[in-house]
């Protein structure tokens, strides 16, 4: 197993970045940390809070670097926002500093996971969430692709399939 590498989600909201990594960091004896979390940690705020008076920009900003302090602990499984791959400065962090994993999913289940999650500022900006969730995704899904280096599905999965996945493909990289 790549036991020497950090290990990087990447994919859209809703996916199950921030529930697998916490049981693929227990499974492998790492830390787990989401970047998310530690954005809301360091304010003292929601994240809708931070887009509302700071914007998407002012957000990104900070994810930016967050992003670069957290790549560069050891041992660690890190969850990142859907987003966090459209700064090209994240997705060099990411792609350099560790192993990225895409967990991919459809919008229709995104939508599904995330319909009664009010801590999603772009699903709550007037227009319809699933059309949102599927505009997001024609954007960002080549990126993801691009710097992932293997992408797991967890569409209509259990987590724990999803971690025996990654830990079976984790084993055959060695």
């Amino acid at each position: 197993m790549i036991r020497s590498q950090n290990i990087f989600l990447i994919g859209p909201m809703g996916a199950g970045k921030s529930t697998v990594g916490r049981q693929l960091a227990d499974a492998l004896g790492y830390d787990f940390l989401d970047s998310d979390q530690e954005i809301q940690r360091r304010t003292g705020v929601d994240i809708p809070t931070i887009f509302e008076f700071e914007g998407e920009a002012g957000f990104r900003h900070r994810e930016r670097q967050v992003i670069d302090e957290l790549t560069q602990q050891e041992s660690v499984v890190l969850a990142t926002g859907g987003g966090a791959i459209l700064t090209p400065e994240n997705r060099q962090h990411l792609s350099a500093r560790g192993f990225v994993i895409y967990l991919h999913c459809s919008p229709e289940q995104q939508h599904a996971r995330t319909a009664r999650d009010r801590n999603r500022p772009l699903l709550h900006d007037g227009s319809d969430p699933l059309t949102k969730l599927r505009d997001l995704m024609a954007e960002r899904e080549p990126i993801y692709r691009q710097i992932a280096d293997l992408v797991v599905s967890t569409e209509r999965r259990g987590t724990a399939s999803v971690v025996k996945e990654i830990r079976r493909r984790l084993d055959s990289e060695e």
